[in-house]
């Protein structure tokens, strides 16, 4: 029996450029049955089907893969799925790749944005979410996109909004797009209490000793380095109370990235998490109180992942937090997606 027929009462979803499995967990959690996802990159294709063994994943290069043979496969006919959702790689539209947008932008994965909307037209979903990074906002592929995506009677609307607000715990700007096909439908309601970082990782048993290989992968620091950290003032310091003499001759001269050897604050919401996590030279990653960075498996729980979410360790620590910092918080995707499928539920209720 084909799969999108094994649950009749549960809304579906496809997931395009799924990643290491974020946006997945999050349409789960808002109660959608994912039939499918593609995913080129090996590494984070495994670790999507050790979260997600039932899903079907095509791990290739979506702009060799047909529609025809996905709706052969899943057993879906042109306007039966639910919703299609994805990230098209961003880095291309990114600003810290574009100077905050001062040189022009040729990356050829910009053109990916277009193979999701040419899903879009295979398919014709009855609701399509894509999430991104601000700066897709203004250029004009998304506006191509969004006009492309109105002719088909999609009725769109997109903002750029802090994870935040959405039950992740760190500060994250994103781009969200959602749409209905002939019919609006909604971003979720945001939060006005903010989940902290002592609420994601303060219960964690010690890294090194804890009997999760995720938070037990070692650090090595040089004593330089190490005496640093541990001058570092604990709950939210920053490299700047160390003085001139103790500091890099490098952060002397930079004007910018004073976060870097900075400590997350218990109380407040962590900074971005990005590719260079487990980094202090990257940004503010430092523990509030351990005089060490935060763990893989803090990351990812910063990220929004549960706990129970498996990463394997032998990719090592620079592919895990390449997987990490690039997931789709599944707190936020989550929100949105209940939103979209309360829509869908009541245009279906008004339509029987």
């Amino acid at each position: 029996m084909a799969r999108a027929k094994q649950k009749q009462n549960r809304q579906t979803a496809f997931d395009l450029f799924s990643g290491c499995g974020g946006l997945t967990d999050g349409l789960k959690r808002a109660g959608f049955q994912v039939l499918g996802a593609v995913e080129i990159e090996e590494t984070s294709a495994e670790t999507y089907k050790l979260n997600h063994p039932e899903v079907h994943i095509w791990m290739k290069d979506i702009r060799e893969l047909s529609a025809r043979s996905v709706t052969r496969k899943l057993g879906i006919r042109k306007g039966q799925l639910d919703l299609l959702a994805g990230c098209p790689p961003c880095q291309g539209f990114s600003t810290m790749r574009t100077l905050n947008g001062c040189l022009s932008n040729r990356d050829k994965r910009n053109s990916l944005l277009f193979e999701f909307l040419r899903f879009v037209e295979a398919l014709r979903p009855k609701a399509v979410m894509m999430e991104n990074v601000p700066g897709l906002a203004k250029n004009g592929r998304f506006k191509r996109f969004c006009r492309r995506l109105a002719e088909m009677g999609y009725i769109g609307k997109y903002d750029v909004l802090d994870a935040a607000k959405y039950g992740v715990p760190q500060r994250r700007n994103r781009l969200i797009y959602v749409a209905g096909l002939r019919r609006a439908v909604r971003f979720a309601k945001s939060r006005k209490k903010l989940r902290t970082v002592r609420q994601a990782i303060s219960n964690l048993r010690p890294a090194g000793n804890s009997g999760d290989s995720l938070h037990d992968m070692p650090e090595r620091r040089s004593p330089e380095v190490q005496r640093r950290i541990e001058n570092i003032p604990k709950d939210g310091g920053s490299r700047s109370s160390l003085g001139l003499a103790e500091q890099l001759n490098c952060h002397k001269s930079c004007g910018g990235f004073k976060d870097v050897y900075g400590r997350m604050a218990w109380d407040k919401v962590a900074p971005t998490i990005t590719t260079g996590c487990f980094n202090p030279s990257k940004g503010r990653f430092l523990h509030p109180v351990r005089n060490r960075a935060i763990t893989i498996r803090e990351a990812a729980l910063l990220q929004g992942f549960r706990k129970r979410y498996k990463f394997n360790v032998k990719y090592g620590k620079i592919a895990l937090a390449l997987m990490i910092g690039n997931a789709l918080p599944p707190p936020f995707i989550a929100a949105h997606a209940r939103s979209i499928a309360t829509a869908l539920r009541q245009a279906g209720t008004r339509a029987a």
